[in-house]
């Protein structure tokens, strides 16, 4: 009932975009410090203001990447190389650290000031996948992953969280290297072949193919499903409802 093949006995769920409405949230955050830090930097040197793209920018660099990563790759795209700092540096330092920490400070205000939201198509089948016994875990780069399983109302479905608190307290990779993702597995006390990875990023659908994981369903919210094919996705939906009645394209 889960359109999943047989093998399966896990679910692995990306955070952001997969179920919860706050992809569209980091976006908007992530264009937010860019933006001002290329604005800074263009009236200081010669050269032009180029605007963070939230499509293609977002897509490539950012999306389900720990913060750092997603500094270093936007930047590195524009030729600009910052000093690492720490991931304790101020929000207003120019470092790979500080920059990071303005982001996170403008998508908690974010979130503070405009909610939540979640998939419904998503919510039911964690509620489906958590009935018919199916193992359940979380698995996402931010490190406000639990204030937003608590803040969507959906925390008691999940089993396990492996987010980026965890990534660095352990030492694990962000994605697309797959180590969050068998962390979870391991928890959650099955193999990587009888697991399946849910995400709508093209870095997550790759971690889910070079973790050999026995499914991995993209989730495609913006007319990207050919990418997420491309990038190792098995089965891409629009939304984990259609998974529900079977609607599988």
């Amino acid at each position: 009932m889960l359109g999943l093949p047989a093998h399966v006995t896990a679910c692995l769920f990306d955070l952001d975009g997969v179920l919860t409405q706050t992809a569209r949230v980091h976006n908007a955050a992530w264009e937010e410090v860019f933006n001002a830090f290329l604005e800074k930097r263009a009236a200081t040197t010669a050269e032009p203001f180029r605007p963070f793209d939230p499509g293609p920018d977002y897509a490539q660099y950012v999306d389900g990447k720990a913060r750092a990563d997603g500094v270093r790759a936007f930047l590195a795209s524009r030729g600009v190389v910052l000093p690492e700092g720490s991931a304790d540096d101020p929000p207003d330092v120019d470092t790979v650290g500080g920059m990071g920490n303005r982001k996170n400070d403008i998508l908690l205000r974010r979130i503070h000031d405009d909610g939540v939201q979640v998939y419904d198509g998503s919510v039911a089948y964690l509620h489906a996948a958590r009935w018919v016994g199916m193992r359940r875990a979380v698995v996402s780069a931010s490190a406000n992953c639990r204030d937003v399983l608590v803040a969507a109302g959906i925390e008691e479905l999940v089993e396990v969280r492996v987010d980026g608190i965890v990534a660095r307290e352990h030492g694990l990779r962000g994605k697309p290297h797959p180590d969050t993702f068998l962390a979870a597995a391991h928890l959650l006390g099955v193999a990587p072949q009888n697991a399946a990875v849910f995400e709508d990023a093209l870095a997550g659908v790759s971690a889910g193919q070079a973790g050999g994981f026995g499914c991995v369903v993209g989730v495609d919210r913006n007319g990207g499903a050919d990418e997420l094919r491309a990038n190792g996705a098995d089965i891409v939906v629009s939304d984990l409802g259609e998974l529900l009645v079977g609607a599988i394209r």
